[in-house]
């Protein structure tokens, strides 16, 4: 089994993305802690293949690293490559997007995630972006999830990603369209 090293210290984000390997050859482990990475990209790929590069060198071992977030159209994007960063928790994340969309009728939004693999040299193998479209709730909805989860709702789904069963997110999120790109290519590596 070959060990692919995901660009996060966060063991709930390494949790996620070996739901995506479990019918792989790859063995996912975190960064060393020590390790920080600056996202300074300008895009969610751009900081993906960022963290990519930079941990596969540092380790001298394959890497991977995600970038993902939310961009609200009436927002012009915003929250977008600081959505993790936009308030303290996940709920005055919720609450501080709500006030600014206000009564705002255009709710339109995608979540967004960029996946890169780097090679131990730190060349990017692969990359892929995948998104999901949805549309902003008035009020959260659900207990599943985190972050933006809750006012997240998927028309096609009928339900926010908070109230998705695990295995329906997976499928439909914008990670899990981003590894559906990604695991076939991953294999000819």
């Amino acid at each position: 089994m070959s060990q692919l090293v995901v660009a996060t210290s966060n063991p709930g984000k390494l949790r996620e993305m070996q739901v995506y390997f479990t019918d792989s050859r790859w063995e996912l482990t975190l960064k060393p802690e020590e390790l920080e990475i600056k996202e300074t990209g300008t895009t969610f790929l751009a900081n993906a293949c960022l963290k990519a590069s930079q941990v596969a060198q540092a380790v001298r071992k394959w890497a991977i690293a995600d970038d993902s977030g939310l961009e609200v159209q009436a927002l012009n994007g915003a929250p977008g490559l600081n959505s993790a960063r936009y308030a303290k928790t996940d709920s005055d994340r919720i609450n501080r997007l709500l006030q600014e969309l206000g009564d705002e009728p255009n709710r339109n939004a995608q979540f967004v995630c960029a996946v890169a693999i780097a090679e131990p040299d730190g060349s990017i193998a692969l990359q892929t972006v995948g998104t999901c479209q949805g549309e902003i709730l008035y009020a959260p909805r659900g207990t599943g999830g985190f972050g933006y989860d809750p006012i997240f709702y998927v028309p096609e789904q009928g339900m926010t990603f908070a109230e998705m069963p695990p295995e329906v997110k997976q499928q439909v999120s914008h990670r899990g369209q981003a590894f559906a790109a990604l695991l076939p290519q991953l294999k000819n590596l």
